[in-house]
C-alpha cells in the first residue's frame, strides 16, 4: 500500500466520512483557506491512480468513493510509525503514549478488557 501526503490523508478523511462526493462537495467540507478547486481534482485524481479511490460517472462529473477502507490504511500507518519509531514493539509504542498522553485508569483499564477480548478469542 502507497502513504498518502498530508493533503491526500485530508480528502480521504472526507471520502471516509462522506462515503461518496464529488470534487465540488469536498471543496465545501474543507475549512478555510480553501484550496483551489483544481488543487482538489487534482488530489483525487491522484488517489485513484494510488488505488484509493473509484468513481462512477454521474452526468458531466463523477462521484468518488473509497477504495480502500479507513481501518485498513489506519493499520497500515500505525505499523510504519510503530517500525519506524517503536522498534516494531507493540509495548513500546503503548508505553510511549501512556507517559506523554497522562492516560486516565478508566483509560488504561479500558485497552486491558481490549486485550483481555483478543485473548479469549
Amino acid at each position: 500500500m502507497k502513504e498518502l501526503t498530508k493533503a491526500e490523508e485530508e480528502v480521504m478523511q472526507l471520502l471516509w466520512q462522506l462515503k461518496q462526493a464529488n470534487v465540488a462537495t469536498l471543496l465545501e467540507e474543507i475549512p478555510e483557506p480553501k484550496p483551489a478547486y483544481n488543487t482538489i481534482s487534482t488530489i483525487v485524481r491522484i488517489l485513484e491512480s494510488k488505488g484509493f479511490v473509484g468513481y462512477e460517472k454521474k452526468g458531466r462529473g463523477h462521484i468518488y468513493f473509497p477504495l480502500i477502507e479507513k481501518e485498513r490504511y489506519s493499520k497500515f500507518s500505525l505499523t510504519k510509525v510503530m517500525n519506524n519509531y517503536f522498534d516494531g514493539s507493540v509495548k513500546n509504542m503503548l508505553s510511549f503514549f501512556v507517559q506523554k498522553n497522562d492516560m486516565s485508569i478508566q483509560e488504561l483499564e479500558e485497552i486491558l478488557t481490549e486485550i483481555n477480548k483478543k485473548k479469549t478469542s
